[in-house]
């Protein structure tokens, strides 16, 4: 049986914004830039492949690529002009070191505005004719960062937000959905509000459901603190057909855990670290696919990835990254 029949290999979302896209950001550049992206993980052999996430590249936030403003600035009632007192007021609530500015002021109940997912969806679809994910932010991660003035409670901004990205998945058609969360690792005590947000987006998605989980990759360092341990009510919680999670940077010790993780949810390893210039062998990565299969079976180890987005690297080491990835999952499956 070949590799791609037992465990699928994809990307978690980013790549490195090419250089032409960032000197003349255009409509036509984007499409260029994507096709290339598409392109490279095509010959690279990954299985299911994803835009690059190129329309979220942000000039005024480079270090998340846009992961937060992207979705949060076209909606409506949420102010990008905050005064003092508003920022003052978000440094003293959030206890976010690695953002000191907050994405905005929700003013009242929070719409859809101008936000059109379905565009850039459509635009990467008609680019390529491999599985192609969608990949979209959590609703808590987007609320976190975000001043409320409008609802006084975080499950409720949460829920509100989760209301705008479902409808807007429900009309995408991607083979495979996926939903990012960055920043509940450094708050588990939050698990049942993110899962219920994170549900809500997913509800009336037709595809295969991702969550993609990880600790950081802000400017290429690991921001948040914990154990997989801790977020095991959040994962068994979850409405979804799979988990994306890091373990190249992590290390496997905490694999372990997944044993208790309930039987609907196949498990995706980050077999790759994306902190890390060096490329890894075919061989490296063939025995940490190896050992966790061996740990926890092969029913439950469905994909292998690198633990997050490529956007921080050099193209060079992305696309042999990605060579490698291939590579590894080949030589494990024999």
């Amino acid at each position: 049986m070949k590799g791609s029949d037992v465990i699928k290999t994809t990307v978690v979302g980013s790549y490195p914004v090419p250089d032409w896209l960032r000197a003349l950001p255009s409509r036509d550049s984007m499409r260029d830039a994507v096709m290339a992206v598409m392109k490279v993980q095509e010959l690279a052999g990954i299985d299911v492949i994803s835009d690059g996430e190129l329309a979220r590249f942000d000039f005024n936030h480079p270090e998340t690529n846009g992961m937060i403003d992207y979705f949060t600035r076209p909606m409506t009632n949420i102010d990008g002009q905050l005064g003092l007192a508003e920022l003052q007021a978000f440094r003293a609530e959030q206890k976010m070191a690695y953002r000191l500015e907050p994405a905005g002021v929700i003013r009242g109940p929070v719409g859809a505005g101008t936000l059109n997912l379905a565009d850039p969806y459509a635009m990467a679809r008609a680019l390529t004719s491999l599985p192609l994910k969608f990949t979209i932010t959590s609703p808590y991660m987007l609320a976190k960062p975000l001043v409320d003035e409008h609802y006084g409670d975080l499950e409720a901004r949460v829920l509100a937000l989760a209301e705008i990205l479902g409808d807007q998945v429900a009309q995408i058609d991607a083979p495979v959905v996926q939903v990012d969360e960055a920043n509940l690792p450094g708050t588990p005590e939050d698990a049942p509000i993110a899962a219920r947000g994170i549900n809500r987006v997913l509800r009336d998605c037709k595809a295969e459901r991702g969550v993609h989980l990880c600790f950081g990759n802000y400017g290429g360092q690991t921001i948040q603190r914990g154990l997989f341990r801790d977020l095991l009510p959040f994962f068994n919680e979850l409405e979804c057909d799979h988990l994306i999670l890091e373990f190249a940077r992590r290390g496997y010790d905490e694999l372990e855990v997944f044993r208790d993780l309930k039987p609907e949810i196949s498990l995706g390893l980050g077999v790759v670290d994306i902190k890390d210039n060096e490329v890894e062998t075919a061989d490296d990565l063939a025995r940490r696919i190896e050992g966790a299969v061996g740990l926890l079976g092969a029913e439950r180890i469905k994909w292998v990835h690198p633990d997050c987005g490529f956007w921080m690297l050099q193209r060079s080491v992305a696309d042999r990254k990605m060579t490698a990835l291939v590579a590894g999952r080949d030589a494990f499956a024999g």
